[in-house]
C-alpha cells in the first residue's frame, strides 16, 4: 500500500541529532518516514538547553558525524569543546544541507504510541489528535529531555521570573541588575553558575550536594589542528568506535591538558606525595592514578586530593568547606568539566547556602526559606537535571502487544535487549535506550551506531520479508543481568553513589543501574555479534 500523509514505513519520535540521521538513513535505504518534534525546530538537548555557559563535554572534533565525508570536510568548530549556539549550529546545518526538514512536524508533542495486534502497525497520535500509522515505530527521543523540576512546597508563590536550564528561553535572560537565586549544583548548574554571577547583581547558589568537577582549559581550535584533525578524522572515527567511551582525545587530553594514562596506584604513595602533587599539578593530579576507579580506598584517598585543591582555590574556609564532596566516590556520577566554576565563589557577589546543614522549607513570595533562615532574591533557576534515560519514553503512553503498557513493563526498572528494543513491543526501537552505552559515551558516536543497526535491521527484514521483530523475554533478562553485572564493583554502583544513573534523582523511580558499562567499543561488537547469529535473542516474524 502506497502510504498517505498519515502512513509510513516508519514513525520517529525526536529530531535531535538521533532523529535527523536516522531520518538521512532511512530516505537513503527508500523508506518512506516522518519525524514528529515537540520543538519549533531540530537539535534536540541543544535546542532546548540554552542556559548562559552551556557547553558540550565532548572535544568538538570528535562531537561530530562521521556518515558524511563532505560533512566533515566542511564544517569548522571554533572551540576544544563547543558552545551551545555553535553545536545548534551544526545541527541547523545538517538539517539544511540534506533537507531534512521537509519531512519534520514541529511543535508536535506525541502522547500515545499504541501496537495494534490485528493491523500489526503502529498508531502514534499527537497533542494535535492526529494519529499517524507505521509498520515502525523509533523512539530517538534523547536521554536527558525531560527537565526535573523538584516538588518544593510554596514553589507557586514566586512573585518573580522562574526558569529551568533544560528549557530555556530562546531569546535568552538578561540577569544585569537582577537578584538571582539557582537551585542545584550538578553539571548545568557548574556551567551556568560563572556567567551568570558575571551578570547579576548577587547570586545566591542553593547547594544540596557538592560535586566532582575538573577545569576544562577550553581554548580556540587553530586553523593548522583542523586542518590536521580533518586529514585524520578516518584514524580518530575508527578509534572511536573501538574505545571505551567514544572519546579519543586527538590532539589533546579530555578537559584540554595533555594525555595522561592511569597507570600509578594511589595506595603506593604517602601523603606528603599526594600533596605535592596536589600543588604541582592541582585536580589533574588524580587522572594518574588507574586504581581510583575500582578501589574505594583509592577512590578516598583521590577525593582527599581533590579536597585540598579546593582548600587552596577558595578564599573563605566555611564556603571551601561547604564545596568539599563526601560520603559518596569520585567517579559514581557522569564527569563535570567547568570553566572557572571554583574562582566563582571567590566574588564578592555570589553566596553559597550549603543545605547538608538545613534543607529548603518552603519558596516564598521573594525567595526561599531554609531551615538556616530567609534568603531573598527576585529570579529564580532551577538547575535541577533530569528525569533521565526513562523519563521521555514513559510521558509517552506507549502500548505493545495485547495493550501492555510500557510503564507497567517498566515497573522494577527499565529492561531492555541492548538497550534497543523491548520484549512485548514489536518493530519498536529505542535510540541509545537504557541498557546501552548512552550517556556514559560520546553520544554522537553511539547514536550512529544505534541509528546503522536499526536501518540495517528494517533494511534486513524487508529483503527477508519479514514483518515483525522483538526480544525474547529471556534475551531481555539476561541482558538487564549482564549489564549490571559489568557495573558491579565499579564506582558506578557503590553502596553510597546516588546517581540520575540508578534514577536516584527522581523520587519514587526505580532503582536500576541503566547504562552499559561495558564500553562503547565492546558493545558495538556485541551488536554486530547478535546479527552475523541471524539476530541471536530476537524473534522475527515472515
Amino acid at each position: 500500500m502506497k502510504p498517505s500523509q498519515s502512513e509510513f514505513d516508519v514513525v520517529v519520535v525526536g529530531a535531535g541529532f538521533s532523529g535527523m540521521y536516522l531520518l538521512h538513513k532511512l530516505r537513503q535505504a527508500g523508506l518512506s518516514a516522518r519525524v514528529l518534534e515537540a520543538g519549533k525546530d531540530v537539535g534536540g538537548t541543544w535546542y532546548w538547553n540554552r542556559y548562559p555557559g552551556a557547553r558540550c563535554d565532548v572535544p568538538s572534533i570528535e562531537y561530530s558525524f562521521s556518515f558524511s565525508p563532505e560533512l566533515q570536510q566542511d564544517w569548522q568548530w571554533t572551540e576544544v569543546m563547543a558552545a551551545q549556539p555553535e553545536i545548534l549550529d551544526y545541527a541547523n546545518h545538517i538539517a539544511e544541507r540534506f533537507d531534512l526538514r521537509s519531512d519534520i512536524e514541529f511543535s508536535t508533542r506525541v502522547t500515545s504510541a499504541h501496537f495494534r495486534d490485528d493491523e500489526q502497525r503502529w498508531h502514534v497520535t499527537t497533542d494535535s489528535g492526529k494519529e499517524y500509522a507505521a509498520r515502525f515505530c523509533v523512539m530517538a527521543t534523547g536521554c536527558l529531555s525531560v527537565p526535573n523540576t523538584p516538588q518544593i512546597t510554596g514553589a507557586d508563590n514566586f512573585a518573580g521570573d522562574v526558569f529551568h536550564t533544560g528549557n530555556w528561553p530562546a531569546e535568552g535572560v538578561d540577569f544585569s541588575a537582577r537578584r538571582v537565586g539557582i537551585i542545584g549544583t550538578g553539571s548545568s548548574a557548574i556551567q551556568a553558575i560563572p556567567v551568570i554571577a558575571e551578570q547579576a547583581e548577587h547570586l545566591t547558589v542553593f547547594q544540596r550536594t557538592p560535586n566532582y568537577t575538573m577545569p576544562a582549559h577550553n581554548r580556540s581550535l587553530s586553523d593548522e589542528f583542523r586542518k590536521q584533525a580533518i586529514a585524520n578524522y578516518d584514524e580518530i572515527r575508527q578509534q572511536q568506535r573501538e574505545s571505551q567511551v567514544g572519546i579519543v582525545g586527538y590532539g589533546f587530553g579530555f578537559g584540554g591538558a595533555d594525555n595522561v594514562e592511569p597507570t600509578e596506584e594511589i595506595l603506593q604513595t604517602t601523603a606528603s606525595e599526594r600533596a605535592a602533587l596536589v600543588e604541582e599539578e592541582g585536580f589533574v593530579a588524580i587522572r594518574r592514578f588507574a586504581d581510583v576507579a575500582l578501589d574505594p580506598e583509592a577512590n578516598e584517598l583521590a577525593c582527599d586530593m581533590y579536597r585540598q585543591q579546593i582548600s587552596r582555590m577558595i578564599d573563605d574556609p566555611e564556603t571551601a568547606e561547604a564545596l568539599m564532596p563526601r560520603d559518596y566516590p569520585m567517579g559514581c556520577k557522569r564527569p563535570v568539566i567547568d570553566t572557572n566554576y571554583y574562582e566563582t565563589y571567590n566574588r564578592d557577589n555570589v553566596s553559597l547556602v550549603d543545605l547538608r546543614k538545613g534543607g529548603i522549607d518552603t519558596i516564598t513570595a521573594n525567595g526561599v526559606q531554609t531551615e538556616q533562615g530567609h534568603y531573598e532574591f527576585d529570579t529564580l533557576v532551577y538547575a535541577t537535571g533530569f528525569d533521565a534515560m526513562t523519563g521521555a519514553l514513559q510521558k509517552i503512553d506507549i502500548r505493545g502487544r495485547s495493550g501492555e503498557r510500557l510503564v507497567d513493563h517498566w515497573e522494577a526498572g527499565p529492561r531492555t535487549y541492548l538497550g534497543l528494543q523491548v520484549n512485548g513491543f514489536p518493530n519498536l526501537f529505542t535510540v541509545t535506550g537504557p541498557g546501552s552505552p548512552s550517556v556514559l559515551s560520546n553520544m554522537l558516536v553511539s547514536i550512529e551506531q544505534h541509528v546503522d543497526w536499526i536501518t540495517e535491521c528494517i533494511e534486513h527484514m524487508r529483503d527477508h520479508q519479514l514483518q515483525l521483530i522483538e526480544p525474547t523475554l529471556a534475551a531481555e533478562e539476561e541482558w538487564v543481568a549482564h549489564v549490571n553485572d559489568v557495573a558491579e564493583g565499579t564506582m558506578f554502583t557503590a553502596p553510597s553513589c546516588n546517581s540520575w544513573y540508578l534514577g536516584a534523582n527522581i523520587p519514587g523511580k526505580p532503582r536500576i543501574f541503566m547504562p552499559y558499562v561495558g564500553g562503547v567499543g565492546e558493545y558495538r561488537k556485541k551488536c554486530d555479534e547478535v546479527v552475523a547469529n541471524d539476530y541471536q535473542g530476537f524473534v522475527l516474524t515472515a
